[in-house]
């Protein structure tokens, strides 16, 4: 996860680069350190808000669509195959007869992957380290097929594509929140972490609401939801939901946070997401969400505001609604004095 098998492959030999090279990142994990390169000629091409403004901050290149040509690219292997094959492809078209380096955790399919490239090329270096494996193979035209994947229409005609939440259809948890929601909400709102649009789409059928920001970190999965919604009253922002927006300036929040970046459970995803929906709404605002049933938000839910209710449950999912957020009280009181 920190590029310490690519860190191991350097520093043992396994893999050479010379100072003078340009590297590409296609996808790096925010806590990456490119710093282990011998070459300060880099380029990332991060598609996740927060690991893009992260690497932004350290004053490197980033972009979310690298252009060539380089001696070396570099793809962290994300957990969705067929993204993975297509950054493999594109890793290829950048290198144009440079190496490829492929490095990924046994979790989300190195090997496997390894094997296909085998089935297609001569193996490099290899490099087994911290649960996972790095291997290299000199760029040719061997992935010309692997093209990456763009948005294509699924059942009921919404677009997803593979690497985004859910590409196969709406989750269980969207579509519990869905019948949920309050036929109250009134005004302008916003979805924090809105994935590739389903639940705007059923925001948009309430007859109070007249505007929506739609805020999703995930690039592929926000031009997904550009096809999916189409409504004039909605605004798309690519943007960390934690930290968007202006404090006070919402009537209402619905959301289905996310719990973990990886395979391991993060509560505190969820509850920093909470957070920032307290600080967006206004005195009187609501907040509308859907959660695993085992995952702790009661606590950050009552630290944030005066009021929370189950609205509807099963074993598997909670509806919660959460009213008088404490944090725009306190603006509200700090502006009358």
């Amino acid at each position: 996860m920190t590029f310490a098998r690519l860190d191991h492959a350097l520093q043992t030999g396994a893999l050479d680069l010379s100072d003078q090279v340009r590297v590409i990142c296609l996808e790096p994990n925010p806590d990456a350190d490119p710093s282990v390169l011998p070459t300060r000629n880099i380029t990332v091409q991060q598609n996740f808000k927060p690991a893009h403004d992260h690497f932004a901050a350290l004053g490197l290149d980033v972009t979310t669509e690298a252009t060539g040509p380089a001696d070396v690219v570099h793809v962290t292997l994300p957990r969705s195959r067929e993204l993975g094959r297509g950054l493999i492809e594109q890793a290829e078209w950048l290198a144009q007869g440079g190496i490829v380096i492929v490095d990924g955790s046994k979790t989300d399919g190195i090997d496997a992957m390894l094997k296909f490239v085998r089935t297609r090329t001569s193996i490099g270096a290899q490099v087994s380290k911290a649960h996972g494996k790095l291997f290299s193979f000199k760029a040719g035209s061997a992935f010309a097929d692997c093209v990456l994947p763009q948005p294509a229409p699924i059942a009921d005609g919404w677009f997803t594509q593979p690497g985004v939440f859910s590409a196969d259809g709406p989750d269980a948890g969207s579509q519990a929140l869905v019948t949920a929601l309050p036929k109250s909400l009134r005004g302008r709102g916003a979805d924090l972490g809105g994935g590739w649009g389903y639940l705007t789409r059923h925001l948009l059928d309430l007859p109070g609401v007249t505007h929506v920001d739609f805020v999703e970190a995930d690039k592929r999965a926000l031009d997904c939801a550009a096809l999916n919604i189409t409504d004039d009253r909605v605004a798309l922002h690519w943007a960390d939901a934690t930290t968007w927006g202006t404090a006070g300036s919402l009537d209402w929040v619905v959301m289905n946070p996310p719990f973990h970046t990886s395979r391991t459970p993060d509560a505190s995803l969820g509850q920093a997401f909470i957070r920032s929906a307290a600080r967006l709404l206004r005195p009187k605002g609501t907040l509308v969400m859907v959660a695993n049933r085992h995952l702790p938000y009661e606590t950050t839910l009552a630290t944030g505001f005066g009021h929370v209710q189950e609205l509807e449950g099963d074993s598997r999912f909670k509806i919660l609604q959460a009213d008088q957020p404490r944090t725009s009280d306190a603006t509200a009181r700090k502006k009358r004095r």
